[in-house]
């Protein structure tokens, strides 16, 4: 039994990562489904919706054509072995505001790391302090401090020179979780993209700072594998981590983020892709591991 095409759905802008991440799922033979500026607050049943195949689409999109009266749908789909809508796998590429609209209408379980996840760590890992605790708190910090969200943008990543100078109650739940670190510079940052307990993909992102695309390094490699070895339980299936050298050789982690969320930049985009379609699918494939890491 062949299943139909899995389905990608891309946001209305495309950064040059979600660019060729399209190309490749072309490539590959899946479905791409784009949306108009208009139509994700008009809801997913607007006409702004296009490329859905019949009977794939959201609940009263143009293409839903599913019969609504009981669970012949999903019996359907459970019957071919195939998993999402009529057997239509559908994923997800896009950030966490647009994610957050369309992903619980589609089925999609977006995998992300926990919030505390990175001041869990050991300090041999991050060489650094760094704590989780609420923005409420964080106003009453007194020194220099980097400062940032730990799944989103919400926050801008930044290093503020106290806690007077965050966002303000008036413009950020005082209840909202951030990550405060100490101040770290690093000579070069990497990304990784892992999948099943390996590193599946990799690429540079930066240099002193600034945007500078190259291939992975071994040592990052290397360092990645350390992080699995130690805190890979305690991640999803499928993550981004980034990780970084300073002036002093010290390799460190620098974030996880949700793979779902991020840019490919020079690694291969194949197997990104392949991290990206796992870390957001069909919430009916999800493994009892990745339960527990759901947005």
């Amino acid at each position: 039994m062949t299943c139909p095409p899995r389905i990608l759905v891309l946001p209305p802008r495309l950064t040059a990562s979600a660019r060729t991440l399209r190309a490749t799922a072309l490539r590959r033979g899946l479905r791409i489904v784009e949306a108009t500026a208009s139509a994700v607050p008009e809801g997913l049943g607007s006409p702004g919706w296009a490329g859905w195949p019949e009977g794939a689409g959201p609940a009263g999109s143009p293409g839903d054509t599913r019969d609504t009266r009981g669970a012949g749908s999903a019996g359907s789909a459970e019957s071919t072995g195939c998993t999402g809508r009529d057997g239509h796998a559908v994923h997800l590429h896009a950030g966490p505001s647009f994610a957050d609209v369309v992903a619980p209408a589609l089925g999609i379980a977006l995998l992300e790391a926990p919030a505390d996840w990175l001041a869990r760590l050991p300090r041999a890992l991050t060489q650094r302090d760094i704590r989780a605790m609420t923005i409420g708190e964080a106003y009453r910090l007194r020194r220099p401090a980097f400062v940032k969200s730990p799944n989103d943008k919400s926050i801008s990543a930044l290093v503020y020179a106290d806690g007077s100078r965050l966002p303000g109650p008036d413009a950020v739940d005082p209840a909202t979780v951030v990550l405060v670190s100490d101040v770290m510079t690093f000579s070069v940052e990497y990304r990784l993209h892992l999948l099943d307990g390996a590193v599946h993909a990799a690429g540079q992102y930066a240099e002193a700072g600034r945007l500078r695309l190259g291939p992975p390094d071994g040592d990052a490699l290397a360092f990645g594998r350390d992080v699995l070895v130690a805190a890979g339980e305690t991640l999803p299936s499928a993550i981004v981590v980034d990780v970084g050298r300073d002036d002093e050789g010290r390799w460190a982690v620098i974030e996880a983020n949700a793979a779902w969320a991020s840019g490919c930049y020079s690694a291969d985009p194949d197997r990104a892709l392949e991290t990206v379609l796992r870390a957001a699918g069909p919430a009916t494939a999800l493994s009892p591991h990745d339960r527990d890491f759901v947005r």
